[in-house]
């Protein structure tokens, strides 16, 4: 493996994860010589690891807990029985009045600095105006919004109170906001008239009013004129305009405590094939995971710069808040990433000094492919570390991280979920980056790959499992009677283990890892399993090629059929010199066994409005399951892609 990047012996000491085990040696008597050490140590004695992060952070619980963990038995165990708790109030321990809290920018250029002593004072008042609407603890509260300041200081508003936040972002239409919203009862929704993206402006006044009728629960509907100062003109009298809210009085902020386990928001798988499952976090487990993450993972200090490209409906909006813990700004960026530029994002960087930069890998990807030379353009000192995640990160995309964005900066390719808020695997800044690996498995998290058998396995591909909990592992799915759908999600295939539908490889030298994408779209050729991320990365080195998506079809009598589905760049077509290109690339780069039956180009790649490529549903359409149980159409991002397949379909 070629190694890119390794951190200096000052990056090192100035680290906060050198900083706990330093803690741990002198708390603990506790010493390691090297990361894998310290990992192993971490998932061995899970109890006594995640009390260290409870000292170590010093947690402010206004009542002890009686035990760190109730059982190992998944999923029925619970964290820290007793404590009683609030994740805002730990946001607002790093409070400094004048400092900022949030950066905020979007593709119309708006520009907006908001400090921690305007943040605490919006909050208070959204939470008196709450209170006012009779919402209290354990009610549901939802955003339909961009990412906005607002949409931050309506999340610590109901936090505080100790309400349950869930939110989608307004691309999302009706049927897939109610499919989602109606689940978990809200009684007060806060929604924009519209937003910009790709220099288009989206009304969705008409959406919004068909959202509150279908939510007989709401009490109130508060309304963010953003598309139109004048937008709230167009809503029902009944409607509050956000401005009311924010002119109320809330004086001092003050925090609900709860219980440890008590819900602190809603999140939503795809709900690519059926009704999205409403996974529920709790308070102190996204707290103690979102520190640990922060802090060892991620390296953030206080007043660093952390930016995410992402929107609301997507698990990293969440993640990103959690930077605060820190005392670190966040930035927030409303708008298409490459409008009015390609490079808008760096531009971003450059100008508001940004300390981490997050991103997909599909857009580190795209950068790549467009032949972008960031260093040459933009000046970056301030970016010390590059995040990247929803995908596999290829290693030619970690080559061009480093020969054409930053020499000297540490690539942190992560992975994690929807079902747990944070990421299984990341980065570490006591060990070297190499092309095309994931650094480490996360503190805490006891993951292996396991064989056919379920025995853990090195250097092979294997199924991505992990067998002790994690307080951010949900607590439970909203309706979920017995916790059935539960533990049919994660627990069916490897009894008592988590299993999270991921193929991976543990190298057993650098101990880092390679994601092959989802066990359930694997490509099985005659026996060996192959990772679609195999496939994408080989066709990512032909120019011509866009974008792809693969699957291979089980027919009947033993028979395969494996599709490459091609989108070319504009000025391309799909001659046979170009199909010859693309099959000689993936002999030679892996196997006869990667070359597709056949390669077709579409207009477009089908991706879900987070931003997956729709492998799975995709092949359901292709083996003629019914399409209302294959796909939701709601959950897509680009819904007009499907007619293809449903019309080659019908071919095979």
């Amino acid at each position: 493996m070629k190694k890119l990047w390794k951190g200096s012996d000052q990056f090192k000491q100035n680290s906060h994860l050198k900083t706990y085990c330093n803690w741990l040696k002198e708390h603990y008597n506790l010493s390691f010589n090297n990361y894998h050490e310290l990992w192993q140590w971490s998932v061995k004695n899970i109890e006594p690891f995640w009390e260290s992060i409870w000292n170590y952070f010093e947690i402010t619980s206004h009542s002890a807990y009686n035990t760190i963990l109730s059982s190992h038995n998944m999923p029925d165990c619970r964290w820290f029985e007793g404590a009683l708790l609030n994740y805002a109030e730990h946001i607002f321990k790093q409070s400094k009045p004048d400092k900022t809290a949030i950066y905020f920018s979007n593709e119309l250029g708006k520009y907006q600095e908001i400090s921690w002593g305007t943040l605490e004072k919006k909050v208070a008042s959204m939470v008196a105006y709450l209170k006012v609407l009779g919402v209290t603890k354990g009610d549901c509260v939802v955003g339909y919004l961009p990412n906005i300041p607002e949409a931050t200081i309506a999340f610590l508003a109901v936090n505080a109170i100790g309400a349950i936040w869930s939110s989608t972002s307004p691309d999302f239409g009706t049927k897939s906001v109610v499919d989602r919203f109606a689940q978990i009862k809200p009684k007060v929704l806060i929604a924009v008239d519209g937003y910009h993206y790709n220099g288009k402006p989206y009304d969705k006044t008409t959406i919004v009013k068909e959202i509150a009728l279908s939510l007989p629960t709401l009490k109130k509907v508060i309304i963010h004129s953003y598309l139109n100062e004048d937008g709230i003109d167009n809503f029902p009298n009944d409607y509050l305009n956000i401005k009311t809210v924010f002119k109320h009085n809330g004086g001092k902020l003050k925090f609900n405590p709860v219980d440890f386990n008590h819900p602190i928001w809603v999140l939503y798988s795809s709900g690519t094939t059926g009704l999205p499952k409403a996974i529920v976090h709790s308070h102190g487990g996204i707290l103690m995971e979102h520190y640990k993450y922060m802090a060892f993972h991620n390296d953030v200090h206080e007043n660093e710069r952390y930016f995410w490209y992402t929107t609301t409906g997507w698990m990293m909006w969440n993640f990103l808040q959690s930077a605060l813990l820190m005392g670190a700004s966040i930035v927030l960026y409303d708008g298409c990433p490459t409008y009015p530029k390609f490079d808008t994002l760096w531009e971003l960087s450059e100008r508001l000094n940004i300390t981490h930069f997050g991103t997909s890998a599909p857009y580190l990807v795209a950068n790549m492919k467009k032949q972008m030379a960031i260093k040459t353009q933009y000046n970056l000192p301030s970016i010390r570390s590059i995040s990247s995640t929803g995908a596999p990160l290829p290693s030619e995309a970690f080559d061009y991280v480093y020969n054409y964005i930053k020499t000297d900066v540490w690539l942190c390719s992560m992975a994690g979920g929807t079902d747990v808020c944070t990421a299984f695997v990341g980065g570490t800044p006591l060990n070297a980056v190499y092309s095309g690996e994931i650094q480490c498995r996360a503190l805490g998290v006891s993951l292996n790959a396991l064989d056919d058998f379920g025995k853990p396995i090195e250097d092979d591909l294997g199924e991505m499992v992990i067998d002790k909990p994690m307080p951010s592992m949900p607590i439970y799915f909203w309706n979920d009677k017995d916790n059935a759908r539960y533990k049919s999600s994660y627990f069916e295939d490897f009894p008592g283990k988590w299993r999270h539908g991921d193929f991976i490889k543990i190298n057993s030298k650098t101990k880092g890892l390679v994601i092959y994408g989802r066990s359930d779209a694997t490509l099985n050729r005659h026996g060996i399993r192959i990772g679609t991320s195999e496939i994408y990365r080989a066709v990512n080195k032909i120019n011509a090629v866009q974008d792809a998506l693969i699957v291979n079809l089980e027919l009947e009598k033993g028979n395969h059929f494996m599709p490459l589905f091609v989108k070319l760049k504009e000025g391309f077509e799909l001659t046979e010199e170009l199909k010859s290109k693309i099959n000689t690339q993936l002999k030679s780069n892996y196997t006869p066994r990667h070359v597709p039956d056949k390669i077709i180009e579409v207009k477009d790649i089908p991706y879900t409005i987070s931003g997956k490529k729709m492998e799975a549903p995709i092949k359901k359409i292709l083996l003629k399951m019914p399409i209302e149980k294959s796909i939701n159409i709601g959950a897509m991002r680009n819904p007009e892609s499907l007619q293809f397949f449903i019309d080659f379909s019908k071919t095979i």
